[in-house]
């Protein structure tokens, strides 16, 4: 098995594994950011380069270093690698010029998008990203576009990341939508509107890292920091659907329901080994407490803005139940 060392921790890994995913089974000292990469999707990853390190040592076997600074999500792991991550300044600059150029055309509306508190590039722009911008040319634009009933397109703040065409492409029954024209007028987008409807189509919400695909049946009812998450499954029907999700409270109604999120922003794991993603009969018609059945209050990073307004704390995980959710959620 190969060694790598990533800014001074080292771990063995499986042939085959990535910088990327080697830094996140050490943590999140040391795990570069991504905006395209999605473990759970094939074939992600290499557009965005927000995960970019510098190898400092190829291998053992090569000690020489790579004379550029690579994408983690695309290299893979030789024995005796070395890796630079937050401790390289070259990284950190090279990053922050990534970060400027993901800025160029994003809008500045975080204040009324639904995203804001759950959004990667806020993350990304926060810790990386300069205080102010150094072009004053006008951003591009795009009309609105109306490509089902359930989600709603913002293609000005998209990023490209392509996850939601790869959703479309190995998770629904087939893809209608994806990245047409080239260079500054490439855009998601579908021939015909309204055309999305299909049982899986609202897992492309779950892996937008920004604000450019919305949930319609949440739009502007709440910012996420003022609702209140809970874990609750089902036995659903359909053999591709977990069952498993997150309900966000505000008192006692159920504002919108997701699939469960790891601490990468993908959804997490099944038992199984299949990704727990949920089907749209439980994402927009299963909005009622009594069509789940609730495990207790959902676990938030105290880095998180959403853990501001958290009560995980207020009860003991033998009281979780329904009748001790329910007068937490409603205060």
């Amino acid at each position: 098995m190969p060694k790598v060392t990533i800014d001074g921790h080292s771990i063995e890994v499986a042939e085959g594994t990535t910088i990327l995913q080697a830094a996140r089974m050490i943590g999140p000292e040391v795990a570069p950011p991504a905006m395209c990469y999605y473990s759970k999707l094939k074939t992600s990853g290499g557009y965005c380069r927000t995960c970019i390190v510098k190898v400092s040592k190829g291998s053992d076997k090569d000690p020489r270093p790579m004379p550029k600074l690579v994408p983690a999500c695309r290299t893979m792991v030789m024995d005796g690698m070395e890796v630079l991550n937050f401790t390289s300044p070259e990284v950190k600059e090279a990053r922050k010029g990534v970060t400027e150029f993901l800025l160029l055309n994003h809008p500045l509306d975080c204040p009324i998008c639904d995203q804001a508190g759950e959004c990667h590039l806020q993350d990304l722009s926060y810790e990386n990203g300069s205080a102010k911008t150094r072009t004053d040319f006008e951003r591009r634009t795009f009309n609105k576009l109306n490509v089902g009933n359930h989600i709603q397109l913002h293609m000005t703040r998209c990023i490209l990341c392509y996850r939601c065409v790869k959703v479309a492409e190995q998770i629904t029954d087939g893809r209608v939508h994806g990245v047409m024209n080239r260079g500054d007028h490439a855009e998601i987008s579908t021939y015909i509107e309204q055309a999305i409807d299909n049982d899986f189509s609202g897992n492309m919400i779950d892996v937008c890292p920004v604000g450019a695909l919305t949930d319609k049946t949440f739009r502007f009812k709440s910012r996420v920091w003022f609702t209140k998450p809970v874990d609750a499954h089902r036995n659903c029907d359909h053999p591709k659907c977990s069952g498993k999700v997150v309900l966000w409270y505000q008192k006692e109604e159920v504002l919108r329901v997701t699939g469960r999120k790891d601490q990468w922003g993908e959804v997490e794991d099944l038992p199984d080994g299949k990704a727990g993603f949920i089907c749209n009969t439980c994402r927009f018609d299963k909005k009622q407490t009594s069509d789940w059945t609730i495990e207790g209050p959902r676990h938030i990073d105290r880095h998180s803005v959403i853990s501001s307004n958290h009560y995980e704390h207020m009860v003991k995980p033998k009281e979780l139940t329904i009748n001790t959710i329910k007068p937490l959620i409603e205060s």
